[in-house]
C-alpha cells in the first residue's frame, strides 16, 4: 500500500501535474480532505523559502507528510521578474490572465525574450525536510498560443521547441517541464532512501 502524501497547494492544475508524476510512489491527496480554512502562508522572498514555509505549515498543522512547490517565471529583460511574485504579478487577487497581459505589456518592443521557469519542491516528513530544484530555459512569445496548462504556459516556449507549454498535452509538458525535473530529483531521493532502508 502506497504512503499518503498531501500536496500543499490549492491550485488544481498543480495537483493534476504532480499527481500524474507521483502516482507510482504515493497515494497523493490534495488539501480538500483536510480541515484547512485559511490561506497557506507565503511570505518568503525566494522560491525556496516559500516552498519550505508551505510544506512545514501543512505537515506540522495536520501531522502529515507533505510536498510543497513554489514556481516562478524569470524573464531576463525584466531583471528576473516576476520570479517569486509570479502568481500575483498583476496584484491581488491572483489572476492568470491579468498576469500574462502585464508581462507582455512590460516586454512590448523588447527583443530580448529569454526566460526560464524554476520550481523548488520541498518534502516535509517526520520533522525533516528536503528541497529539490528544477528549471527549463525558453523564451516569451509575442502572443499567447494554446489552451492547455495554466499561468504563463500560453506565452512560454521551451528551448528546442516550436510550441508553447499551452500547446502541449499534460503528458508532453511533464516530459520536459521545470516541475517534472524537480520531481525527478525527488523520486531519485525516494529511491535512494528506500534502497538504504532495505540494506
Amino acid at each position: 500500500m502506497l504512503p499518503i502524501l498531501y500536496l500543499a497547494t490549492q491550485n488544481k492544475h498543480k495537483v493534476e501535474e504532480l499527481s500524474a508524476l507521483l502516482q507510482n510512489h504515493f497515494n497523493v491527496r490534495d488539501l480538500s480532505t483536510l480541515a484547512l480554512t485559511e490561506e497557506i502562508p507565503e511570505t518568503g522572498t525566494t522560491l525556496t523559502e516559500n516552498s519550505l514555509q508551505k510544506a512545514r505549515y501543512i505537515a506540522e498543522k495536520f501531522q502529515v507528510s507533505c510536498l510543497a512547490d513554489d514556481s516562478g517565471l524569470e524573464v531576463e529583460a525584466l531583471g528576473g521578474a516576476p520570479g517569486v511574485y509570479s502568481a500575483r504579478y498583476a496584484g491581488e487577487p491572483k489572476n492568470d490572465q491579468a498576469n500574462l497581459q502585464l508581462l507582455l505589456q512590460n516586454l512590448q518592443g523588447n527583443p530580448n525574450r529569454s526566460a526560464r521557469f524554476v520550481t523548488v519542491l520541498t518534502y516535509f516528513s517526520g520533522g525533516a525536510y528536503h528541497s529539490f530544484e528544477g528549471e527549463i530555459q525558453g523564451s516569451i512569445v509575442d502572443n499567447p498560443r494554446g489552451t492547455q496548462g495554466f499561468g504563463y504556459d500560453p506565452v512560454f516556449q521551451p528551448e528546442m521547441e516550436t510550441r508553447t507549454f499551452a500547446e502541449m498535452t499534460l503528458a508532453e509538458k511533464n516530459l520536459i517541464a521545470h516541475r517534472a525535473r524537480a520531481l525527478e530529483k525527488f523520486k531519485n531521493f525516494l529511491d535512494e532512501t528506500q534502497k538504504c532502508a532495505d540494506e
